[in-house]
C-alpha cells in the first residue's frame, strides 16, 4: 500500500520537492527484498563502527562515546539528504586528526571547553557545507577525475590495512604511525608475530573469502566476524588470553546521544572560523571522493550540490546531539556496499543497530575479537582497490597513470593532501593539454560532391592558400602556442598570404584568444592576403561580434557549412603565380585563372 501511494506520488512529484526531499527519489524502489538487504548491511556496518569509534574519538581527544554519537544522527541526516546510496557517514581518521590538532591549542582535551569548542567548530563545518550545497558549489567535484579517484581510493584502502596491521598479526604499532613507518616498524617485528591473533585474524579473512565465493546470498561478513569471534572464544577458554593475547572491543558506554549546545559566543566563532574551513573542505573532499569511488562500482550518478546540502545537515544537527566533525567514512562506506547495501536505509538501519547494541546488548561487544576486525577491514581494503583500470592506464594514458600514482602514494603519506595533489596535477596536465591546440593541415575531400576536408598527408598544396583545421579553444592559455604555430607557418612558405581555418573544433574564445584572431587578420591583410574561418560556432562568432573584433576579421570571411570557400578566396589570388603552378590543388584552379582567363 506505501508503495503503490509512494510510486503514485512520484509521478506527480515536483523538482523541487525532489530538491527539499531527496529521499523521495529513491523511496519508491524500497521493498522487502531491498529492505532485507539492508538490514544485513547495516547490522554489519553497526558492528564494524564500534571499535572504530572509540578509537576515532580517542583520536580526536574527545571522550570514547562522542565516536559512536557521530555514527548515528549525523549518518542518518546524511543518508536521507545526500545523494549517494552507498555513502555512510562518520568519524574518520583525517577530521579526527584535524579536529584534535585545531582545538587541541584552545583547551585541555577532554575538558567541557574543549568538547564545547568541538560542538562548534562541528556546527560551522555543516554550515559552511550547507551553503556551498545551497549555492550549487557541488560542480567544484566535477575536477576530481576519475584517475584521482582510483589513485585516492586505492591510497585509501591501503591505509584502511595499514592501519589494521597491528591487530592482524599481534605486534605493538603505535597508533597514528604513517603508513610507510608502519610498513618498517612490521618488518622489524616479524620474528614477534603472535601466531595466536593471526590464526584468528586469518580465520576471519579466509572465511569470509569462501562464504562470499560460494555462497554469494549470505551476508560473508557477519559469517566471518561470527568465526573470528568463537574461534578467539575458543582458544582464551582453553589456553588463557594471557596467553594469546586476544583482544576483544572491551565494555563499550550505552545510552542515547545526549543533547548538547555548541559555543555561540564571539571568541568561540572567532577561533573556530578559520579551522572551520579547513575541515569543511577536507570533509566534502572526502565525502564526495568515497561517494564518486564507489559510484563508479554501482553505477550511480552523484550531484554533488545535494551531497554538499545532506554533509552539512548532519553535522549542524550532530552538533546538538554531541556528535564531532563526521565525513563519508571509507571503511563504512566500503563495508555497507560490499555487504550489499541496495538503498540508502542501509545507512539508517547501521546507525539504529547501533542505539539498539548499545543499549541492549553492550557487554556482548566484549567479546568481538580486534583480530577479527582487522581481518573483516583487510577484506574490505582488497575489494576497494580497482586492478583493472590501475593495469588498464598504463596502455592509455602516461600522464594519467602519473596522476594516479600521485594521488596513491600522496594518500599513503598524508591523506588529506594526497587528493589534493592528484586534483592540483589532473588539472596541470588538463591545461597543458588544451594550451596546445592542434593545427593539422588539410585539403578539400578529392570527392566533387562532398564538402569535408581531410588531412593533407603529403599531398601538394596551394602555394598561395594555406587551409588548416584547428582543434581547441582560443583561450589566454593557448594564444602565445598559436602565435608560435602560425609564426611557423608563414616562415616555411611566406608565399601563402590566404590563411583558411576549418574552426568546427573552436568551441570557446576569450578576450586574449579574440584579440589574437583580429591581430592574425591585421597581419594577413599586411602580407596582402587574408584570415578565413569555415564552419564557426555561431556562440564563438558572437563572441567576436560582442566584442569588436569581427570588424577586423570581417563577416564576409566566415564561410558557412556545405560552402566552399576557396571559390571565394580564389579571386583575390595572384594571377601570375596561378598561371605557373602545376598543383591545381582545388577543382576551381582547373576551370582558370583568377582573373577569369582561360586556362590553356
Amino acid at each position: 500500500m506505501l508503495q503503490n501511494l509512494a510510486s503514485k506520488f512520484a509521478l506527480v512529484c515536483p523538482l523541487w520537492v525532489y530538491r527539499l526531499l531527496p529521499f523521495l527519489r529513491w523511496w519508491p524502489s524500497v521493498n522487502a527484498s531491498t529492505s532485507r538487504d539492508d538490514a544485513m548491511a547495516g547490522l554489519t556496518g553497526a558492528l564494524i563502527v564500534l571499535p572504530q569509534g572509540v578509537a576515532f574519538a580517542t583520536i580526536a581527544g574527545l571522550p570514547p562515546e562522542y565516536g559512536l554519537y557521530a555514527a548515528m544522527a549525523p549518518a542518518i541526516v546524511a543518508a536521507l539528504f545526500g545523494s549517494s546510496w552507498h555513502l555512510v557517514s562518520g568519524p574518520t581518521t583525517a577530521i579526527s586528526i584535524a579536529v584534535f590538532a585545531s582545538v587541541s591549542p584552545l583547551a585541555a582535551p577532554g575538558s567541557p571547553e574543549f568538547i564545547s569548542l568541538v560542538l562548534t567548530l562541528t556546527f560551522l563545518t555543516g554550515l559552511f557545507q550547507l551553503i556551498l550545497g545551497l549555492a550549487r558549489m557541488g560542480v567544484l567535484v566535477n575536477f576530481i577525475s576519475h584517475t584521482v579517484v582510483i589513485g585516492f581510493t586505492a591510497g585509501a584502502a591501503m591505509l584502511i590495512a595499514g592501519s589494521q596491521i597491528k591487530n592482524f598479526f599481534g605486534i605493538d604499532i603505535p597508533r597514528g604511525t604513517p603508513f610507510f613507518e608502519t610498513l618498517a616498524l612490521f618488518g622489524k617485528q616479524i620474528g614477534a608475530i603472535d601466531p595466536w591473533v593471526t590464526s584468528v585474524a586469518a580465520a576471519t579473512l579466509v572465511s569470509g573469502i569462501l562464504v562470499k565465493r560460494f555462497f554469494p546470498k549470505f551476508p560473508y561478513m557477519i559469517a566471518a566476524m561470527l568465526v573470528g569471534s568463537f574461534l578467539a572464544l575458543l582458544l582464551n577458554s582453553l589456553y588463557g588470553m594471557e596467553v594469546t593475547h586476544i583482544q576483544t572491543v572491551g565494555a563499550l558506554p550505552s545510552g542515547l546521544p545526549p543533547l548538547s549546545a555548541p559555543d555561540f559566543s564571539f571568541g568561540a566563532l572567532q577561533q573556530m572560523l578559520f579551522p572551520s574551513l579547513i575541515i569543511t573542505m577536507l570533509a566534502l573532499t572526502e565525502a564526495v571522493s568515497i561517494s564518486r569511488a564507489i559510484a563508479t562500482k554501482s553505477g550511480q550518478r552523484i550531484d554533488g550540490n545535494q551531497e554538499f546540502v545532506g554533509q552539512g545537515l548532519s553535522n549542524m544537527v550532530g552538533s546538538f546531539l554531541s556528535s564531532y566533525a563526521s565525513s563519508g567514512s571509507f571503511n563504512r562506506s566500503g563495508v555497507n556496499y560490499a555487504a550489499g547495501a541496495r538503498t540508502p536505509l542501509a545507512a539508517v538501519f547501521a546507525s539504529l543497530f547501533l542505539i539498539v547494541i548499545l543499549l541492549a546488548v553492550a557487554p556482548l561487544a566484549a567479546y568481538l575479537p580486534n583480530a577479527a576486525m582487522a581481518g573483516i577491514l583487510f577484506l574490505v581494503a582488497w575489494g576497494l582497490i580497482d586492478f583493472h583500470h590501475i593495469g588498464l592506464l598504463p596502455k592509455i594514458s602516461r600522464q594519467e597513470t602519473i596522476v594516479l600514482w600521485v594521488t596513491l602514494i600522496g594518500t599513503l603519506i598524508d591523506l588529506e593532501k594526497g587528493i589534493f595533489f592528484g586534483i592540483a596535477l589532473s588539472l596541470a596536465f588538463y591545461l597543458y593539454r588544451t594550451s596546445r591546440p592542434a593545427l593539422e593541415s588539410v585539403l578539400p575531400d578529392p570527392d566533387p560532391n562532398n564538402f569535408h576536408y581531410v588531412p593533407s598527408n603529403g599531398r601538394p598544396e596551394c602555394p598561395q592558400i594555406k587551409m588548416v583545421r584547428l582543434n581547441g579553444s582560443i583561450f589566454f592559455g593557448a594564444v602565445a602556442h598559436l602565435q608560435q604555430q602560425m609564426q611557423e607557418l608563414e616562415e616555411q612558405n611566406p608565399e601563402r598570404k590566404h590563411l583558411v581555418v576549418m574552426a568546427s573544433g573552436i568551441n570557446f574564445i576569450d578576450l586574449a584568444g579574440a584579440e589574437f584572431l583580429a591581430e592574425m587578420a591585421r597581419q594577413r591583410r599586411k602580407m596582402g592576403g587574408g584570415l578565413y574561418f569555415y564552419r564557426m560556432k555561431d556562440k564563438v562568432a558572437d563572441t567576436l561580434r560582442r566584442g569588436g573584433f569581427m570588424e577586423e576579421i570581417g563577416e564576409e570571411n566566415l564561410f558557412p557549412a556545405r560552402s566552399r570557400p576557396v571559390e571565394a578566396i580564389y579571386q583575390r589570388l595572384n594571377n601570375e603565380v596561378c598561371r605557373n603552378c602545376s598543383t591545381r590543388a582545388f577543382a576551381v584552379c582547373r576551370q582558370g585563372l583568377p582573373s577569369g582567363e582561360v586556362r590553356t
